[in-house]
């Protein structure tokens, strides 16, 4: 702005309006403003969005040095605070010129344009050929040129033969890569006297804080640079890193906390989201402060940048699967699905295993932002997914089992069953194992690999409890006390309590031996509730047994008497 308040002061329609209304520095500020905005002034100002020439290696070394030399006047008049917004678009320019295809894109910006300034800055000590001698395009074209080094240096500019850069000359990829290594071997030597020298341009690159530091508050000994970095970035450093731990460690207990807690409230369950995404965010905004405020460059930021990177995608990581539970709560509160059934436990599955496959995907493209290549992600994801599911093939076979239990659904929860011996109601169906809460009080845990293939019998599905009753008489009972104890079974078990009329009770007379009269007695019991089904068959056993003491009918004294013997039937 005030190059441009400048520039439109020495215009003379300025100077008129200016003179006649005698309030000069107004009216130009007022002037300017809106000359910015018309189409001649801004045809005239260089296009932000305008790449670098790279069509040739003289036009690519002069586009990257008239570049930084902009950069570094521009710092040089409108100071610190104006240099990020004003130099956005010459700093792209500039990293145009060089090949950052080796580099991962994590930490691609950082160290391209440390790169950058250390390239100058060895540009800025080196005696240079006469921009006469750069190849041009006509050279390019004549001698069919793909290569050119800078005499007596090892600094290339070649041509690019694939990718969005095709035929462009950059920096080569190597160059770029020891760009340091360059700087620490000539920044011994005295600049080279040019229009275009931009002095002690690395100092301050990486000594100078961002916009939220005041200069003010670093005095000169806390400058002093120790390891490559001054004693201040040191001291900002250690402490951003220890804060973001603190505070992800923070973030993530109450998370999980307050998640734990809300589970059974599935709108506050999906407010409890908002931990892991500020978890999230926590490593990228100490990344920016770490770059853009501490300025810290070299191989300390490259660490630093690529474990907070890593940092993040765990924690998107994290967020991916805490969107696949809470997506899970959210159908099993619908109506159609029963909370504790086991369509849930399937709904649960299925969104834990996408959740999972969602973040996979998720590590593949961070591990590429990394520098990895997706082939080589893949081949790892292969090689690991063998090796743990080498190592963990038991857990594996109970979570096939489970899938197996939650597709075939054999029993549910609630319903009680016999398994492996274990007599018991089911309390939980989980991906290694199913609990269940044996009729003495004990919780049983059997691996769901063994409930797939063992045989269950369901007794929470049985339609009715039957009962079969062998009734023993003495062998020399008469043939009228033999009637009237049929009579009387008969009739105690008429439209009884509970009765199927399609299961009609049964009452024979079955044996008849030397020692005892069999009689036969079978009746079913429905609803299936166990304690109304005892209820019953003690008021049966209490009427027969008075019936038979008014008639003088005794039971066999050398037999076993009443045989009781119920079975659990399951309806097919």
């Amino acid at each position: 702005m005030k190059r441009l308040k400048a520039a439109y002061a020495k215009s003379p329609i300025a100077r008129f309006v200016g003179c006649a209304l005698r309030f000069p520095s107004v009216l130009r500020t007022i002037s300017a403003v809106l000359l910015l905005a018309t189409p001649e002034f801004a045809v005239a100002q260089t296009h932000p969005l305008e790449s670098a020439e790279t069509s040739s290696p003289r036009t690519t070394l002069q586009s990257f040095i008239n570049g930084m030399h902009d950069i570094y006047r521009i710092v040089g008049e409108e100071g610190r605070l104006m240099s990020t917004a004003q130099n956005g678009a010459n700093t792209n320019r500039v990293l145009r010129c060089l090949d950052l295809s080796e580099m991962p894109p994590a930490v691609r910006k950082s160290l391209a344009k440390e790169a950058a300034v250390c390239l100058k800055e060895v540009l800025d000590r080196i005696e240079l050929p006469p921009e006469s001698e750069w190849p041009g395009p006509d050279e390019v074209a004549e001698e069919n040129l793909k290569r050119w080094t800078i005499p007596h240096t090892e600094i290339a500019i070649i041509q690019i033969k694939d990718g969005p850069d095709e035929g462009s000359f950059l920096f080569s990829a190597a160059t770029v890569e020891r760009a340091k290594d360059f700087y620490e071997i000539v920044k011994g030597r005295d600049y080279i006297e040019r229009e275009t020298t931009t002095p002690g341009y690395y100092e301050k690159f990486v000594s100078e804080p961002g916009w939220m530091i005041p200069d003010a508050w670093l005095p000169s000994w806390i400058r002093t640079r120790w390891y490559g970095q001054a004693i201040w970035q040191w001291f900002g450093l250690i402490l951003s890193l220890l804060l973001a731990s603190v505070l992800m460690t923070s973030i993530y207990l109450i998370g999980r906390w307050r998640a734990t807690k809300l589970r059974s409230n599935v709108g506050r369950y999906w407010v409890t989201l908002v931990f892991p995404v500020v978890a999230m965010l926590v490593p990228l905004a100490t990344r920016y402060f770490v770059v853009e405020q501490l300025q810290i460059y070299g191989y300390l930021i490259v660490t630093i940048s690529l474990t907070l990177h890593v940092i993040f995608l765990v924690a998107l990581m994290v967020l991916v699967v805490s969107v696949g539970s809470r997506l899970a709560e959210l159908i099993i509160a619908t109506p159609w699905v029963q909370p504790v059934g086991m369509d849930a436990q399937l709904v649960r599955l299925t969104c834990r295993v996408l959740s999972i496959i969602g973040a996979m995907v998720v590590l593949l493209e961070g591990g590429q932002q990394l520098g990895a290549s997706l082939t080589t992600l893949l081949t790892g994801a292969g090689v690991s997914g063998l090796a743990l599911a080498l190592a963990a093939q038991d857990s594996l076979k109970n979570i096939l089992g489970s899938m197996m239990i939650m597709l075939d659904k054999p029993f549910k929860v609630g319903e009680r069953i016999i398994a492996k011996g274990y007599d018991g109601i089911v309390e939980d169906i989980g991906l290694r194992s199913t609990k269940l809460r044996s009729q003495t009080g004990h919780q049983v845990s059997i691996p769901n690999e063994e409930m797939a293939r063992v045989d269950i019998e369901n007794i929470g599905r049985r339609p009715y409890i039957r009962r079969s009753v062998t009734i023993e008489l003495p062998s020399d009972t008469s043939l009228a006390k033999i009637r009237r104890a049929l009579e009387i079974l008969r009739e105690i078990l008429k439209n009884h309590e509970g009765m199927n009329e399609d299961l009609l009770p049964q009452v024979f007379l079955r044996d008849v031996n030397e020692s005892s009269i069999g009689i036969f007695m079978r009746y079913w019991y429905h609803p299936p509730d166990d304690l109304n089904f005892l209820a019953f068959s003690e008021r049966v056993n209490l009427q027969m047994t008075e019936q038979f003491e008014t008639e003088g009918i005794s039971f066999s004294s050398s037999g076993p008497g009443v045989q009781l013997h119920s079975k659990q039937e399951t309806k097919k």
